[in-house]
C-alpha cells in the first residue's frame, strides 16, 4: 500500500512535468543507413496524431531509401522530403508523396536527441513527412515559434552517435533543387554531388515493446491497479552481482490513454511484471520479472527474464 500511496503522491509532482515527459516506449522505428543504425522511441500516448501519421510514411516506404536533405551544424539534420527512385537513365531523386497535413500536438520540449516534424512557416498544422533530429537543446527556439515543433519521439541506444557523424560531413552549397542546398554528403570528393553521396536510409523496421532500456535507463508504462497508465523511469544503480533500479520520482507521469502493452505491478507481491523490453536495435527480452526490495527508496531488484 505505502508504494501504491507514493505513486499516486509523485504522480501529482511528475504531473507537472507532463509537456516535457519522454518516457513512453512504444513503439520503436529502427533505420538501417549508409552511417549506421539508429532507433527512434515514439511517444504515441503522448502525440497519438503525429506518430500515426510517421507509421504511415515507414508502412508505406516513405522512408525507404529515403535520404536527409538538411543539416544545420548545432541545430537539427532534417529527412523525409526526398527518396532515392529507379527510371530509365539509373537512380535519381523524387519528391516523397505526401498525406494530408496533420494537426500540431506540442507537448515536448525540442531538446537535444529528440525528434520532430517539420512544418511550413506561419502555420502550425502543416506537417506531413520531413522531420528532424535535435543536434542541440533547441527548444529556447523551437517551443515557442510556429505554435512549438512538435516532438513526437528520441534517439535511444547509441543513435545519436550516427548523428553527430553526419553533421560532420561536409554540406552542398550549390543549389540542387528543393531544400538541397544544406544536404550533407558521404565521400564526397567535389562537384557535381551524386546520387550515392547522400546519407541513405536503406530500410526500417518497426517493433513494439513494453519497455526500452537506453543510457541506464529503464523507461515504460505501467499500471498499479488502478486502471490508470503512468510513465515511469527506473534508473540502474548496480548492476553487480545483481541488477537493481531506483524509481526516478519527477519521471512519473499520468499518460492520457493506456498502451496495448503495459506493465503490472502488485502491491501484495512487490512484483513488477514487463511483458517486453527493448534493450539494443535488435534485442528484445520478454517477461521482465523485478522485485521491490527497498520500499523506501522504490528500489526493484531483476530477478528474471526470458
Amino acid at each position: 500500500m505505502r508504494f501504491i500511496q507514493t505513486f499516486y503522491k509523485t504522480a501529482l509532482f511528475g504531473y507537472l512535468f507532463f509537456l516535457t515527459a519522454i518516457t513512453q516506449a512504444n513503439p520503436i522505428a529502427c533505420f538501417n543507413t549508409n552511417m549506421g543504425q539508429f532507433c527512434i522511441e515514439l511517444f504515441e500516448t503522448q502525440t497519438l496524431l503525429t506518430t500515426a501519421n510517421f507509421l504511415n510514411y515507414i508502412n508505406s516506404d516513405a522512408y525507404t531509401h529515403g535520404i536527409f536533405h538538411r543539416s544545420i551544424r548545432g541545430f537539427v539534420i532534417q529527412g523525409g522530403e526526398f527518396k532515392i527512385v529507379d527510371n530509365a537513365d539509373g537512380e535519381k531523386l523524387a519528391s516523397v508523396t505526401t498525406f494530408p497535413p496533420i494537426t500540431n500536438e506540442f507537448k515536448i520540449s525540442n531538446t537535444r536527441g529528440t525528434v520532430a516534424m517539420a512544418k511550413l512557416p506561419g502555420n502550425p498544422n502543416s506537417a506531413t513527412s520531413q522531420w528532424f533530429v535535435n543536434l542541440a537543446d533547441n527548444s529556447l527556439n523551437l517551443d515557442h515559434q510556429n505554435g512549438g515543433f512538435t516532438v513526437f519521439g528520441r534517439i535511444i541506444f547509441d543513435g545519436m552517435k550516427i548523428f553527430d557523424a553526419i553533421e560532420k560531413l561536409p554540406i552542398v552549397k550549390v543549389n540542387l533543387g528543393g531544400s538541397l542546398t544544406d544536404a550533407p554528403l558521404k565521400d564526397f570528393d567535389g562537384p557535381p554531388a551524386l546520387v550515392s553521396n547522400f546519407v541513405q536510409i536503406d530500410h526500417v523496421a518497426v517493433t513494439h515493446a513494453a519497455g526500452v532500456f537506453s543510457e541506464g535507463t529503464l523507461s515504460f508504462a505501467v499500471d498499479i491497479g488502478t486502471g490508470e497508465a503512468l510513465a515511469v523511469n527506473l534508473r540502474l544503480i548496480e548492476d553487480n552481482p545483481t541488477y537493481v533500479f531506483e524509481l526516478d520520482p519527477a519521471s512519473i507521469a499520468s499518460l492520457p490513454t493506456i498502451p496495448t502493452s503495459i506493465a503490472t505491478f502488485s502491491s501484495e507481491s512487490g512484483q513488477l511484471h514487463i511483458p517486453s523490453v527493448m534493450i539494443n536495435a535488435s534485442t528484445v527480452v520478454k517477461n521482465v520479472l523485478m522485485q521491490l526490495t527497498d520500499a523506501k527508496s522504490f528500489q526493484f531488484t531483476l530477478s528474471g527474464y526470458e
